[in-house]
């Protein structure tokens, strides 16, 4: 079982998401059109689990499941769409079994892509929101420690208010 763990922000998530980047980037060639960071790590200065999140954008999602053995060279475990129509999952982790990157794909347009983009860019842009969703998720990791899935449910209804808000943000700006 792994241990639910969130820590503070740390400035190097953005140096490892530029070095991942560029090695997805060079596997999976000119299908790509943008790799973006997301996630709580995109954001500064809120607590998050120590996995940098990486959105690509691709042209063609069969052409990108064809490179599913460049994504296993680069150390990704290919998941397929995981619960997300429309979307390729892929995971890593380092030697000892902990994770460090994940990494979801959509094709340019994807409604996902822009459902992400904005929610991170809400919270870079109201850091009270940010700073509120960085203290429920450490919250919820020491309620939770042991449970996934207890520390997701517990975060649901807090990014559907903040996508919804996110996306009004989107719209009004």
């Amino acid at each position: 079982m792994k241990k639910v763990e969130v820590v503070p922000h740390d400035p190097r998530w953005r140096d490892a998401f530029e070095a991942e980047a560029k090695h997805v980037a060079a596997a999976l060639g000119e299908n790509v059109t943008a790799i973006h960071h997301i996630g709580s790590t995109a954001i500064p200065g809120i607590h998050a689990k120590p996995v940098v999140d990486l959105l690509v954008e691709v042209r063609d999602l069969a052409e990108l499941d064809g490179r599913s053995s460049a994504m296993e060279s680069l150390g990704y475990e290919v998941m397929g769409e995981y619960g997300i129509p429309g979307r390729r999952y892929f995971r890593k982790d380092d030697q000892e079994g902990t994770r460090t990157h994940n990494l979801h794909a959509f094709e340019t347009g994807a409604a996902e892509v822009e459902r992400h983009l904005a929610f991170r860019d809400y919270m870079i842009a109201h850091p009270g929101d940010a700073q509120q969703y960085g203290e429920l998720k450490r919250k919820l990791a020491d309620e939770h420690p042991q449970s996934m899935d207890g520390y997701m449910d517990g975060k649901d209804a807090f990014i559907k208010e903040m996508d919804r808000r996110a996306a009004e943000w989107r719209a009004s700006s």
